[in-house]
């Protein structure tokens, strides 16, 4: 079970995670609603984590997230973009 978390109020996914260091550090998603969409704006990980695999996972987890909840993503960031087109498997969870 993932630890992201949804936070509405923000327009934001967060999961916390280890950084290399052992400190604790987190990634996000920013995001726009339209129905049962959600619109990737922005995707982040804090300085400690870059380089370290952390976003591929949080996306990883972002995926398996909307598709436990019936949400479909769209990504317009060009990370998110990116990572979409690496991995087609995950393909199920884009808005048509």
């Amino acid at each position: 079970m993932s630890d992201l978390i949804d936070r509405p109020e923000a327009l934001r996914f967060e999961q916390t995670v280890a950084a290399p260091d052992g400190s604790q550090a987190r990634v996000w998603a920013d995001y726009a609603v339209q129905g049962r969409t959600r619109s990737l704006l922005h995707v982040e990980a804090a300085t400690a984590l870059r380089g370290s695999g952390a976003a591929g996972r949080f996306m990883q987890a972002l995926a398996d997230h909307a598709r436990a909840e019936g949400l479909t993503l769209a990504p317009r960031c060009s990370y998110a973009v990116a990572w979409f087109k690496r991995h087609p498997d995950q393909g199920d969870v884009l808005a048509g």
